[in-house]
Formats: C-alpha cells, sequence, structure tokens
C-alpha cells in the first residue's frame, strides 16, 4: 500500500539554479522515504507531504468517484509555486498510501501508521486525499503519535457533518461520529455547514454529540467576528488542534472538481482566511485537504486551488 516518493512530480520552470530568491518548490522539496530508518536533517521547520489515494469511502456514499487522482496531481500543481519559505525549511515529499481492493480500512490504519512514523520524526503531516475518509487515517495517525490521553479537538472546513450511521460499513460520510464514539477526549467544529447539505437527523445528531458548528451563511457575511470567537473558544477547550479541509465546501464556479459541488459554498478568499487562522496556532499539529477530484475539474480550477491552499498552510503553520 505504500508508494515511495518519486521525483515525477517534482518538475517545472527554472528561474535560477544558484539564486535562492528566484527559487520554486520543485528545487526545494526533498523525498523522504518512510520505509528507511533515517531521521530528516535540517535545523529549520519539517514538513511531510503524503497522499492518499484512495476514494473508495467516496463510492460507499454514493458520490462522484476520482479523488483518488489527487494527490499526483495536486503535488504537481504545488512544485511549480514559488517558494516564499524560510530557506531552512524541509519540505519532504514522504510518497502515498493506496487503497488496494477496496479495503479502505486497512488503508485508513496504513495511513494512521504513516503519520505516526512522521510526527515521531519531528515532521509535521500534510496530507493530500483522497476522499474525506482520509480523515479517518489523518485522526489514528495523529492520535497513535501523542497516546490516548491527550485532547484533540478537530475543526472541519465542510459543507457536511459527516456523521452518518456506520453500522453497515464506513464511508466519507461517517468518520467524525466514529471518532466521537470511540474517543471521549476528542471534540469537533465544523466550518461551512449548508442546510440543504445535511438532513435534520444529522443536525439533530450534531447536537447530541455536542458538536460547534458554523453555517455557510455566517460565513458569507460582511462580519466575521463571532466566527473567530468561535474557533478561538473551541481552539482553548483543547491541547492539539488537526485541521481538515473538504474543498466541497467552496462554490463550484471556483472548485467543479469534487465528489458533491456546492452552488452555494464559500469563496476561496474565506476559506484561505479560515486556514490561515487554525493552522497559526500553536496547538496545531497537522492538516489534510481532500476531496478534489481531478476527473472532473475545469481548467484544473480545483486542484490549483488545493495546491494554493497547501501553500498557505505552509508558509503560516504556527506562525
Amino acid at each position: 500500500m505504500y508508494i515511495k516518493p518519486s521525483r515525477n512530480q517534482w518538475c517545472g520552470r527554472v528561474d535560477s539554479e544558484t539564486d535562492p530568491f528566484s527559487y520554486r518548490v520543485h528545487q526545494q522539496v526533498q523525498l523522504l522515504d518512510l520505509t528507511a530508518d533515517k531521521k530528516p536533517v535540517g535545523n529549520g521547520r519539517s514538513f511531510g507531504i503524503i497522499g492518499f489515494k484512495c476514494d473508495e469511502g467516496v463510492r460507499r456514499n454514493h458520490g462522484r468517484r476520482g479523488a483518488a487522482k489527487a494527490p499526483e496531481e495536486v503535488k504537481r500543481a504545488f512544485a511549480k509555486f514559488p517558494w516564499h519559505l524560510p530557506m531552512d525549511t524541509n519540505v519532504f515529499d514522504t510518497g502515498d498510501i493506496e487503497c488496494v481492493g477496496g479495503d479502505m480500512e486497512k488503508g485508513q490504519a496504513e495511513l494512521g501508521k504513516a503519520i505516526t512514523v512522521l510526527m515521531n520524526k519531528g515532521v509535521t503531516p500534510i496530507i493530500i486525499g483522497g476522499g474525506h475518509e482520509t480523515f479517518y487515517g489523518h485522526y489514528q495517525g495523529v492520535r497513535g503519535c501523542l497516546g490516548p490521553n491527550a485532547s484533540i479537538g478537530i475543526i472541519n472546513i465542510d459543507a457536511h457533518f459527516d456523521m452518518r450511521p456506520y453500522e453497515q460499513q464506513p464511508s466519507s460520510g461517517t468518520m467524525f461520529k466514529q471518532i466521537l464514539d470511540q474517543d471521549q477526549n476528542c471534540g469537533y467544529l465544523v466550518a461551512g455547514i449548508q442546510q440543504l447539505g445535511n438532513t435534520a437527523a444529522l443536525f439533530e445528531t450534531a447536537l447530541k454529540y455536542n458538536v460547534s458548528f458554523i453555517m455557510e451563511e455566517q460565513l458569507s457575511s460582511s462580519d466575521s467576528s463571532g466566527t473567530f470567537k468561535q474557533l478561538e473558544d473551541f481552539t482553548a477547550n483543547y491541547d492539539n488542534i488537526i485541521l481538515t479541509v473538504c474543498t466541497d465546501v467552496i462554490h463550484s464556479s471556483f472548485a467543479p472538481g469534487v465528489s458533491a459541488p456546492s452552488p452555494f459554498g464559500l469563496e476561496p478568499k474565506k476559506v484561505r482566511e479560515l486556514i490561515r487562522y487554525v493552522v497559526s496556532k500553536e496547538k496545531t499539529v497537522s492538516f489534510d485537504i481532500c476531496e478534489v477530484n481531478p476527473d472532473f475539474d475545469h481548467d484544473n480550477k480545483t486542484i490549483a486551488l488545493a495546491a494554493h491552499f497547501i501553500k498557505e498552510g505552509l508558509m503560516h503553520f504556527n506562525k
């Protein structure tokens, strides 16, 4: 299930081979094979990009498949950006985890192990899904590193609660309920909820589980002070914060290549503002972006947007 990193995605324009101020991301990214017992070197901050090539959860949730192709395409787009990070920052491509034969649960477990390895090496994980089932593996990895007693606040920028019943089988629409059912040291806030994207039963489930949520209308209003107070109050309750972004939260004119496009989604600048705010917190330990679907994209709009969000995450992490 583990695919070692390759230079294939890391190429693009070269403005200079000697002037660091002219470097692009592909000139700075290093490869890190997680099967090798070697700790990354460097004095600066280290980030590890890992892909989860899986959309089995989307299939089970009756969504549009294709997100398994996203890690490769998003890496290609990200590679072309100007560097704009401190020169002592280490950015590693750490490969991909691939879901084989529809065994989503095994894939999630393998992703979790890889994330635990990264965190134990002192590397901050940046995960590219895949369907939003990616997050369950993301969570498993963070919990595996932090241990059972650490408190974790999950912030999800999403149009959906993803708290459906999972008695028959888990999917991309169940993982937050799975986590809250098994982990009393976790809390959940979701920003961008759309009324027509969730049944009345899901709103009731969210209330039952004490889920904090921010409606799309509130985020789209001119006064966002209440939003950031709600985020601040939530993060104050936890020792660690995980951020996950589902690209179907964005208006479909900006992000057509998703599993469930939305005509009333958020504008990208609002999502960027939220990402910057959350990753800047000292408590934030990891970040993922999910549900990019290259098969339904137009002119690589959604792929480019996801790559921009990753760069924003890196540039503002714990600042």
